[in-house]
């Protein structure tokens, strides 16, 4: 039986994530403001400590971590708080465990990405570059001057970006830890469901192409996550990989986009 820990479990990729890890006979601590083993707010740095610390009363030793916890950028939603919780929150979880993940002789991390970072134009580099220099303050003061929908691929480029980065180091990688992140694209989920409710973002979000021709399901981003955190996945290290039904291919035949903000 292996241990994992999902953030963000009570619903959405989350949710499932964690029914398919326990369906497999692993253990899975959760972590979210409610129906979890551990409460916390990731939002803020007392919460990041107290959901450290609640996981670590509970077990020695993590063989993965999937930091599903996220706000989508809809309209009226804090920006500032976008930028707490999907990077920050999520950063904060993954290097507050890194001792019980080396202490696995083997783990892995999956960060939650979004096939937005290439598929939605004009989103707020800045913020991005401000949450991987570690400057929190910065990043909420600057996603605090645009929408949250400028700045929610921020925080996904952000992780995804920060996954690239830090697993090939000796930090990570050399404690046999394997960073990599899933960008998914339009999921039936609760957060979906909120985009799709509202009346500026809902018909953007209804105009993305799918190659497949319908949302994707939360397990079937569960299936990836799964084999992503298991050691047949031994070779996979720094890789975002998209599963968003062909929108990002649709929209990018060739060369992606969206990676090279300055």
């Amino acid at each position: 039986m292996r241990t994992y820990v999902v953030s963000g479990a009570a619903s959405g990729i989350g949710a499932a994530t964690t029914t398919l890890l326990r369906s497999q006979g692993d253990r899975v601590i959760t972590v979210d403001l409610h129906d979890a083993d551990v409460t916390a707010d990731l939002s803020t740095t007392d919460g990041r400590t107290s959901a450290v610390a609640g996981v670590q009363q509970l077990t020695d030793v993590v063989h993965g971590v999937v930091p599903c916890a996220g706000i989508a950028g809809a309209t009226g939603v804090d920006s500032a708080l976008v930028v707490s919780v999907n990077f920050f929150g999520a950063v904060a979880l993954v290097r507050g465990l890194r001792p019980q993940l080396a202490a696995a002789g083997g783990a892995g991390v999956v960060l939650l990405a979004s096939n937005s970072i290439t598929g939605m134009p004009g989103w707020r580099g800045a913020v991005a570059q401000l949450c991987l220099a570690d400057d929190e303050p910065g990043a909420r003061a600057d996603a605090a001057t645009v929408e949250s929908v400028m700045v929610y691929p921020a925080t996904k480029a952000a992780l995804a970006w920060w996954a690239r980065r830090e697993a090939v180091t000796p930090e990570w990688i050399g404690s046999g830890i394997r960073l990599n992140a899933v960008a998914p694209g339009m999921i039936d989920s609760p957060m979906t469901d909120t985009l799709l409710a509202d009346p500026e973002i809902g018909p953007l979000v209804q105009a993305y192409p799918s190659a497949i021709g319908r949302p994707g399901r939360a397990d079937e981003i569960a299936a990836l996550i799964a084999f992503m955190l298991s050691e047949t996945n031994s070779l996979m290290v720094g890789s975002v990989v998209y599963a968003d039904g062909g929108t990002d291919a649709m929209f990018h035949p060739q060369a992606p986009e969206g990676w090279d903000v300055a």
